[in-house]
């Protein structure tokens, strides 16, 4: 029998990756309710990041042996340049790998240059498993295909042996600065119109400003918040929507940050539902206290009714419900809770949903088809290649807006800013206007 020393260095991070996602599911099932909220907090940071780190040392090691090992057994190594060559991969994957402690040590009212270093490299790690991935794959369909033939020379071998990673290397320096310089931009004002069965002729073309996955954190901070808040008050919309994700760290931690919504002065109001991130925070209650002194309501399994200004007899219902992560994570008080979130909404009014993520909106439909707009974020629109294609396929409903049955719409949102890595390929970050069309 084999024992764990003997284990390839691949197998042996999978094993330890797959030990702490045990840990994970442990506390989640059995410890969430005995922990103390501080100490559950710290330690779902802490397994998650380990996870994650554990889960990229085995991409970590066919990087190095890729981009350096293969090297290091041609005319490459005695050259001057292979020793700091090394080190520039090292530090690359050292980097990639702190990027998750971050959210533990390294947030503040703006971010830290290490942060988006950190991140930055992230991202390029994970273009550049891609491509080696790919291109290795090409390489041996190649050969399947060709067959053995000729044999071909040690030279030739080594030479074609040696272009894959430095092909694969140049793609990844070309999409992360495309990447990088596609998120630096301002958010894309995208208008769309929705039209909503039942809403009274008196609320024609009210105008939602819909903003989701902002993510304040260790690459979000103050001044990007700011800029998105004075692009919402341009607007000028009736009312403005957050639906999910708008942090990633504690209240008190990050507080400064966030004093930009104040200025969010929508007349109708301003209203927020929480993303799966806000409850990986832990610190959910204080949030919402935060967020109230700042004039947004939180519907939290709860609605309102937004009136007319022209007329207090016409309304239509503004639900909210938890993210369903709140399930998944036992939070004590929280979870999805639809008949709660939309108790006195009848069909007789329109009905507006705010569910962050397109799952959610799926499940809502089902139990109440009578919805006619639902608004969600969480896809971030796949954010940056190669994600794009699993968030496509993971979700009902990817970005955009959709019309499913007769009277109902669903509408995603790619997100206002990103997750972490301050990257964008393949999607834009977008701040949308949503008009209100009567029938």
């Amino acid at each position: 029998m084999i024992s764990f020393k003997q284990l390839p260095l691949e197998a042996k991070a999978a094993v330890a990756a797959g030990v702490v996602f045990f840990s994970m599911m442990l506390s989640r099932s059995y410890l969430a309710e005995q922990l103390e909220l501080r100490t559950r907090r710290w330690l779902l940071r802490l397994q998650m990041a380990l996870f994650a780190n554990a889960l990229m040392l085995i991409g970590s090691l066919h990087v190095w042996r890729s981009t350096v090992t293969t090297f290091s057994r041609s005319s490459a190594a005695s050259s001057f340049c292979f020793m700091p060559w090394k080190i520039a991969v090292f530090m690359f994957l050292a980097l990639a790998h702190s990027s998750f402690f971050t959210l533990l040590f390294l947030v503040a009212e703006e971010p830290y240059f290490f942060s988006l270093a950190a991140y930055t490299c992230l991202g390029a790690y994970i273009i550049l498993i891609f491509f080696l991935f790919t291109l290795g794959s090409v390489e041996q369909a190649y050969k399947f295909l060709a067959g053995r033939g000729a044999k071909a020379s040690t030279g030739n071998k080594n030479s074609r042996t040696a272009m894959k990673p430095v092909l694969a290397v140049m793609l990844t320096v070309v999409l992360t600065i495309v990447g990088l310089l596609n998120a630096s931009r301002p958010p894309t004002v995208n208008s769309v119109e929705v039209p909503v069965h039942k809403l009274p002729s008196s609320m024609n073309n009210l105008k939602v400003v819909l903003l989701s996955d902002i993510h304040l954190g260790p690459t979000v901070g103050k001044t990007k918040l700011a800029m998105i808040v004075r692009m919402v008050k341009a607007l000028k919309p009736d009312i403005t929507v957050i639906v999910g994700d708008l942090t990633d760290s504690e209240a008190e931690i990050i507080r400064p940050a966030v004093e930009p919504l104040g200025e969010l002065n929508s007349p109708l109001g301003t209203y927020f539902v929480t993303g799966n991130h806000e409850y990986y925070t832990s610190d959910v209650s204080n949030w919402f206290e935060l967020l109230k002194s700042f004039n947004i309501q939180p519907l939290h399994n709860e609605n309102v009714k937004i009136v007319s200004p022209k007329s207090t007899d016409d309304w239509f219902c503004l639900a909210g419900v938890d993210d369903i992560e709140a399930d998944v994570l036992r939070y004590s008080g929280h979870g999805m809770d639809l008949k709660k979130a939309l108790r006195d909404c009848s069909s007789e009014h329109a009905i507006v949903l705010l569910a962050h993520q397109p799952i959610a909106a799926k499940w809502a439909l089902q139990e109440r088809p009578d919805i006619n707009l639902i608004l969600s974020g969480h896809t971030h629109g796949g954010q940056m290649f190669p994600l794009n294609a699993g968030a496509y396929f993971l979700n009902p409903f990817f970005v955009g807006l959709y019309k499913v049955g007769q009277n109902t719409f669903v509408y995603v949102s790619p997100g206002t800013m990103y997750f972490g890595i301050p990257m964008r390929l393949g999607s834009r970050a977008e701040i949308t206007e949503i008009i209100l069309r009567s029938p």
